[in-house]
């Protein structure tokens, strides 16, 4: 009887030690996973508050350009999406890496939003050692809105009407034919650049100091290619002063639909485009981030922002957070193969 109830109290003290370091394993789990509860369960208050305050719209390029403008259609309607003021800051310098810097070290609250674009986000962490931000790792992506692609212009006085007729011309002449860009670097050079790869010529880059004194050589004859914004160039195009060859993007863009697109012109799969999208900083609050994405999402498929874009020679898109984080892998890869191909050096 004594050995029976040794050997039960044995058996006994072993379950209570089992179900002793199960509970205490419990509490420990419990203990790790309050600050996560709490963290969502503020995020979510927070996000059915969202806004309560002004918004911080930050742009990195100066008033009065095609960001700001971009920056501005949106922000006007979510002010009265959200019924709270959204200001735009703009921070330009550094081809766009001030304002980047600026909302990337912003605080992950919601309050501060950033016009992203091609530069910041394609070009800039592949041309630039020293970039003061990470493309990836600090920012939330909201939602792309919009993709404004490049038109191809010549002067009418060369024999070229398409894509095949400019490539043609420059295996006949190659390295005779020079295209004007507004800066080395820029969305207009690197897309010349990727046409020089694809299609196997060799068009000549003279860098300008800005859109102005290129296109004003590109009027004069003393270069014979452009790649250019379709809101600066189209007024030469209606006047005849230039002839619009094709679009960059891949597909015909609403705003010109009757202009064919490189990719359909002779030069299968290329494509290249100015593009904007809406960031957070890092670690902004998923809900919050949802509810940004909605009301953006809502305001790109508006009848007025659509014809607003479209007389930029802009199609709005809106996207998820996901789709965008995608695209912005997608051109970050594209233009890394396109400078490495033109043998740019980083700067």
């Amino acid at each position: 009887m004594g050995g029976d109830t040794r050997a039960y109290r044995a058996k006994h003290s072993l379950v209570t030690i089992y179900l002793g370091k199960g509970v205490k394993n419990l509490f420990m789990r419990i203990r790790f996973l309050l600050p996560l509860l709490a963290v969502a369960c503020v995020s979510s208050a927070a996000a059915q508050t969202y806004p309560s305050k002004p918004i911080r719209f930050v742009v990195p390029f100066p008033p009065g350009g095609g960001n700001d403008t971009m920056a501005r259609a949106f922000g006007q309607k979510m002010s009265e999406g959200f019924a709270q003021p959204v200001v735009i800051d703009n921070r330009p310098g550094a081809g766009g890496n001030i304002g980047a810097e600026t909302a990337a070290r912003a605080l992950p609250d919601g309050y501060t939003v950033f016009l992203g674009g091609v530069g910041s986000h394609g070009i800039n962490p592949n041309l630039q050692a020293k970039l003061p931000y990470d493309p990836i790792k600090d920012f939330a992506p909201i939602s792309l809105i919009a993709s404004a692609p490049l038109v191809i212009v010549v002067p009418p006085s060369l024999p070229i009407k398409s894509v095949s007729d400019l490539v043609q011309l420059a295996k006949a002449r190659p390295g005779e034919l020079n295209y004007a860009s507004s800066g080395s670097g820029t969305i207009a050079h690197l897309s010349a650049e990727l046409l020089n790869s694809m299609a196997k010529i060799k068009l000549e880059h003279v860098p300008y100091k800005g859109t102005g004194p290129a296109l004003t050589d590109l009027l004069a004859g003393r270069v014979q290619v452009m790649f250019n914004s379709a809101v600066s160039i189209l007024p030469q195009v209606r006047s005849g002063k230039l002839r619009a060859v094709a679009m960059t993007a891949a597909k015909r863009s609403a705003a010109m639909p009757d202009l064919p697109t490189v990719a359909e012109s002779g030069v299968p799969g290329y494509e290249a485009a100015s593009w904007y999208g809406v960031l957070a900083p890092a670690a902004t609050p998923r809900p919050i981030v949802q509810k940004l994405n909605s009301e953006i999402v809502r305001i790109a498929r508006t009848p007025d922002v659509r014809e607003r874009l479209a007389a930029d020679g802009a199609d709005p898109v809106g996207s998820s957070p996901e789709e965008f984080a995608a695209y912005i892998k997608r051109e970050l890869a594209r233009w890394a193969r396109v400078i490495e191909q033109a043998r740019i050096p980083r700067q």
